[in-house]
């Protein structure tokens, strides 16, 4: 699923999934019925992403977690992968000898001194470069970056999150909050929707 065994993973990418990773077969995972046939794969199990985001909200904790933090949750996508993250920073630093403040925000401008932004894709990275610029004119301290996913695209801009939880083909992905349309936000593992799915929701 990850990489071959004669290469080194990069852990700064997060889980690689290779282009041609067919992903599991959707009988071996329950999903909402009205879903059934319009679904290719399972990409990432619920269970994966669950374990993922708590060893990035470790490695958050280990970077920066000597300071108060501002989290900031770009919506509507990254609400799921941002309270989940949340949850398990609170629970390190309730578990710690060192109180670590968080407060949770939407994409607002305004003042902010240590900042964490949650995104649940980045995909060609403009979006984010322009949101970034954005923050940057209010002087924070700390900027940094945790999206869920990262999409492989050939128009990437070369921008590439502080954290990343999976690194995935160009392929297009539901579930975990991730929508078509406003659908699919309700599906807890990442799915790759097919043509019936796209052409049965589509707008």
């Amino acid at each position: 699923m990850a990489w071959s065994s004669d290469e080194a993973p990069d852990y700064g990418r997060g889980v690689v999934i290779l282009d041609n990773w067919p992903g599991y077969d959707l009988n071996l995972f329950t999903y909402p019925q009205h879903y059934y046939g319009d679904l290719d794969s399972v990409l990432i199990p619920h269970g994966i992403i669950v374990d993922r985001i708590e060893r990035l909200a470790k490695d958050i904790m280990k970077d920066i977690g000597n300071c108060d933090i501002m989290v900031l949750c770009v919506l509507k996508g990254g609400y799921k992968f941002c309270a989940d993250l949340v949850e398990h920073l609170k629970n390190i630093s309730r578990n710690s000898d060192r109180f670590v403040s968080m407060k949770v925000d939407f994409i607002r401008l305004k003042s902010y001194k240590n900042v964490l932004i949650v995104e649940d894709v980045v995909g060609t990275g403009r979006t984010m470069t322009a949101l970034l610029g954005n923050i940057r004119k209010y002087k924070p301290n700390m900027i940094k970056v945790a999206s869920l996913l990262v999409k492989r695209t050939p128009r990437c801009d070369g921008f590439r999150p502080d954290y990343v939880g999976f690194e995935i083909p160009n392929v297009f992905v539901v579930g975990y909050a991730l929508d078509y349309n406003e659908y699919f936000r309700d599906l807890n593992h990442i799915c790759v929707i097919n043509e019936h799915g796209k052409e049965k929701y589509r707008v």
